[in-house]
């Protein structure tokens, strides 16, 4: 069975959409908090600039992450485990399959 095939019940959605949005909120709570910290030390220009392309790069990073796709989704849990914006137990209802593949990619 290929990834894009992978069923997902309801209570594996309402657990993946729970797990999903903990995550994204965690990494944006601590970018938000980076950010202050990063403009507070802003001295000159070049520094304004820095905090821009530092910015740009999160932004790349962070709408690539999160995408909320069931053919993807083992693969951005996966990462978001490896990470550390998730814990594998937050992930529980799963079926063990998908946990188990989580785990594994996650140790890749």
């Amino acid at each position: 069975m290929q990834m894009s095939e992978i069923g997902w019940s309801n209570i594996e959605e309402n657990v993946a959409k729970e797990a999903f949005e903990k995550a994204y909120q965690r990494e944006i709570t601590t970018l938000i908090e980076e950010v202050r910290v990063k403009a507070s030390a802003i001295a000159e220009i070049k520094d304004m600039w820095i905090l821009h392309d530092f910015l740009s790069a999160r932004r790349h990073d962070i709408d690539g992450k999160y995408e909320y796709r069931n053919s993807v989704l083992i693969f951005v849990f996966a990462r978001l485990v490896k990470e550390g914006w998730l814990n594998i137990n937050e992930l529980e209802g799963l079926d063990r399959d998908k946990l188990a593949k989580i785990t594994a990619l996650a140790r890749m």
